[in-house]
């Protein structure tokens, strides 16, 4: 059986990985570390694409764990075909829920404050005083309620919003109270001020935010994507913000890396930060814990932990 572990990290940065395996660096260069069929376990690059994450799939004949350290996983599902029956599909749960969900409350907070408006007045020595949007009082709507969604509400609950509303690809009910269906946003966002997407991207989210999702939203409102760019519809959202009905702060967009001269740089009260929702300095500490807890898992035998998917 084969033993060799492919890791984005040197192994001897990372502490606590278990004895027993052959570790492989590599972190998508040209050249592969070893046979891609002797890899046991493959632990994908972090933020290279999804061309380097997929690229040894096709060879890697006895995998039987594939580990992204992202939350979601739509970079790898493209290669997943390739891959024997049986293989696990892990995602990063538990890496990125702080830092994403700081970036989250800091897109909000700076957009309904006014700070990309500060910043360029301290440009050109402009005063702009005056009366701003709080965050206290306000209807917020979290769509996407796993991990980072309930991190992300973590941080909202001392700013004393009005009302917290959840949403989830089903209904249930989580300790801070009940949890909606994708089914009933039509009925949510109209009263929402703030709109959150930290859903992952399947083929149901995909579009989620179009034209449709983008009109029930009030005059005014606030929509936040932390989640991936083609969860919004890029164009419905141009013509929201160009008309001046809606405020968006963009972690994520529809192309990405939003190239140079789009519209979307330009069109009015939007905030763009260049995806960087999970790295930051909190990721590298939180990755290596996980892949040592994992690969200790794995080498004694036991379950890993978690698996979104497996291969048929």
């Amino acid at each position: 059986m084969t033993t060799d572990v492919w890791l984005p990290f040197r192994p001897d940065e990372i502490e606590g990985l278990p004895e027993g395996l052959a570790y492989r660096f590599w972190d998508g260069g040209p050249e592969f570390p070893a046979d891609p069929a002797d890899c046991a376990y493959y632990v994908v690059p972090y933020m290279k694409g999804s061309e380097v994450a997929v690229r040894p799939l096709p060879a890697m004949s006895a995998v039987r764990v594939v580990q992204t350290l992202s939350a979601g996983i739509d970079h790898v599902e493209p290669g997943l075909h390739h891959l024997r029956p049986g293989v696990r599909l892990c995602n990063a749960r538990g890496v990125h829920e702080a830092s994403t969900a700081e970036l989250t409350l800091t897109l909000v907070l700076a957009s309904l404050r006014g700070v990309p408006g500060f910043v360029r007045g301290q440009d050109r020595e402009e005063w702009r005083a005056g009366f701003y949007p709080a965050l206290a009082d306000k209807q917020v709507l979290i769509v996407g309620y796993g991990s980072i969604g309930a991190a992300i509400e973590d941080r909202l609950v001392p700013f004393e919003c009005a009302g917290m509303t959840r949403v989830a690809r089903s209904a249930r009910t989580c300790p801070r109270g009940p949890v909606h269906a994708l089914a009933d946003l039509p009925e949510l966002l109209p009263a929402a001020d703030v709109v959150i997407l930290s859903t992952p991207l399947t083929p149901e989210t995909r579009g989620l935010a179009g034209a449709g999702f983008l009109s029930r939203m009030k005059d005014g409102a606030l929509l936040v994507n932390v989640a991936r760019g083609p969860v919004v519809d890029t164009k419905a959202l141009l013509a929201e913000l160009e008309s001046g009905r809606l405020r968006a702060a963009l972690d994520v967009t529809d192309p990405e890396p939003l190239p140079a001269g789009h519209p979307l740089w330009h069109a009015p009260h939007v905030l763009i930060t260049p995806h960087v929702g999970g790295s930051t300095s909190a990721f590298e500490p939180r990755a290596k814990r996980l892949l040592a807890a994992q690969l200790t898992r794995f080498a004694a035998g036991e379950p890993v932990e978690n698996t979104v998917l497996i291969t048929e």
